[in-house]
């Protein structure tokens, strides 16, 4: 049974200077450079009939390139931080193409993601990390993650089953096409 999730992959011009963040926070799990990606649809252990089902969806989203840039860095977790993020611009391209895969995993029978699209790459899991510690890193590196890029390809990936999830594997990639406007 596979656990999967729909995504965007992070390119060595990205992931690299991301990776340069990594450090300085007690108590942070920094992932791996490898395993950077942005989420557009968890999808979570499905089994293989299921995944085809969806691999066949995905295949019939018919979208335009997503521009994608970064706007600093920040925490899920309020008074109990569990997670440090780069931080993602929501763009129209980047929100219609969340909204397909969405649309695409439900097709086949899935319930809807409960939780609101909050577009971000994961630097780090945060144990027993003190809000102090979080605010001093984020004063320090908070404006550091301005990359940005063009993603001309999304991605239904799979995770082994452990805290973390990685590595990553892309089973199957779907092109993103480049709109030219009409003159």
């Amino acid at each position: 049974m596979p656990r999967l999730f729909v995504g965007l992959e992070m390119p060595p011009e990205v992931s690299g200077p991301l990776s340069a963040l990594r450090g300085g926070l007690p108590g942070a799990r920094w992932q791996d450079p490898s395993d950077y990606h942005l989420t557009l649809r968890f999808i979570g252990d499905i089994d293989r009939r299921v995944a085809r089902e969806i691999e066949d969806e995905l295949a019939e989203i018919g979208r335009e390139a997503v521009p994608v840039s970064f706007s600093g860095l920040a925490t899920f977790g309020g008074d109990k931080p569990h997670t440090l993020y780069a931080a993602v611009t929501p763009t129209r391209e980047l929100i219609e193409l969340q909204a397909e895969a969405e649309r695409a995993v439900r097709r086949v029978g899935l319930k809807p993601e409960p939780r609101k699209f909050t577009p971000h790459v994961t630097l780090a899991r945060l144990r027993s990390t003190s809000v102090l510690d979080v605010a001093d890193y984020l004063a320090l590196h908070g404006r550091d993650a301005h990359e940005h890029f063009t993603a001309e390809r999304f991605a239904l990936f799979s995770a082994r089953e452990t805290f973390g999830g990685g590595p990553y594997i892309v089973e199957a990639a779907y092109p993103l096409q480049e709109m030219w406007e009409e003159v």
